[in-house]
């Protein structure tokens, strides 16, 4: 069978150049129609007379949405906003598959809730981050494109997929990142990135930015994105925390933090609690009220616990040099032997 290509087919994604008229492809064979729109063109053949038979007509060309036939006759498809989208195929009189689109509907929504947007971390300053999005109840989604570079970026950013969808490959004359899909399907909504030509003792100046197109249930497609530093998003891993004696605790850096830790430093936040509630699935979960110490420390931190009846030690880490979040909160029960 002959190749043939839709008209608007492109290798790659580049969204920094979305057609003004409300539609650009995001892959081969994949459309994206940004609404509110009236009607638009979609077109079989960009050649039919060369390609067709002798013996074919162009009104001969039929259309199915979804596999069900449709009134449309001939080369051209008229889309309609009321028509959603779909996957669209157009055939010869005998049946023969001559091309086929995939139709997906953009809302060009401007005021986009910011608990809509992409929420991103990092454990440590090795260029490697976690994205996840927002759950959209009873609509699914998989991950249809990935997009990340440096903002400052100027030279053109080209994006590619492998064979099983879930690895993407952004690249750049400055920047390289490599993102993977989680495999896991209670984690699906979630992607891992890394920045290949990222150095962690260079202070970065470049931001990253980076987009998630989501293909929804009903041929819809959503996009989540994201603008930061590594240093805005870092968030230590939880510390381990043991007794060294009856007054005494310690603990030390997240084994995934970066090293040496003299040149990332981790400020660490001390609370001490006197109840200690059995059952809590989280002792540390509203101290609010309570007093905290903060120190900074580039070894093994050691503490000396004050309070009289203290019942749980919690302890939690950040970027002693960045404005970033705190780590989630590590705890150590007195068992009875505080003072």
């Amino acid at each position: 069978m002959k190749l043939f290509v839709f008209t608007m087919v492109c290798v790659f994604l580049q969204v920094s150049h979305q057609n003004p008229t409300g539609h650009w492809t995001l892959l081969p064979h994949i459309l994206v129609v940004e609404a509110p729109w009236d009607q638009m063109p979609l077109r079989c053949l960009e050649q039919p007379a060369e390609l067709l038979r002798k013996d074919a007509k162009i009104e001969d060309i039929f259309w199915r949405k979804d596999g069900n036939e449709e009134e449309q006759k001939g080369n051209t498809y008229m889309l309609e906003e009321s028509l959603v989208g779909g996957n669209f195929t157009c055939h010869s009189k005998d049946g023969s598959l001559l091309n086929h689109t995939v139709v997906l509907i953009q809302d060009n929504e401007t005021n986009r809730r910011k608990d809509e947007n992409l929420n991103c971390s990092a454990t440590n300053y090795n260029g490697e981050f976690l994205c996840s999005w927002p759950k959209l109840t009873g609509l699914g989604g998989k991950v249809a494109f990935i997009k990340a570079r440096r903002v400052s970026d100027n030279y053109e950013t080209q994006c590619s997929v492998d064979k099983s969808g879930r690895r993407w490959t952004c690249s750049s004359g400055q920047s390289n990142f490599i993102c993977s899909v989680d495999k896991k399907k209670k984690r699906k909504r979630k992607i891992s990135c890394r920045d290949e030509q990222h150095c962690p003792f260079t202070e970065e100046s470049q931001h990253i930015y980076i987009t998630v197109y989501v293909w929804r249930k009903y041929f819809y497609l959503d996009n989540y994105s994201k603008r930061f530093l590594l240093s805005e998003i870092v968030k230590p891993d939880k510390v381990e925390i043991s007794k060294v004696n009856n007054t005494t605790i310690q603990w030390s850096y997240p084994s995934s933090w970066s090293s040496p830790y003299s040149y990332f430093p981790l400020s660490f936040e001390i609370a001490q609690l006197r109840r200690g509630c059995e059952r809590c699935k989280d002792l540390c979960g509203d101290i609010k009220s309570t007093e905290t110490l903060t120190f900074n420390s580039s070894d093994v931190c050691q503490f000396r616990v004050t309070q009289r009846r203290t019942k749980v030690v919690c302890v939690r880490a950040k970027d002693a040099l960045c404005d970033s979040p705190w780590s989630k909160w590590s705890h150590i029960r007195d068992a009875g032997t505080f003072p």
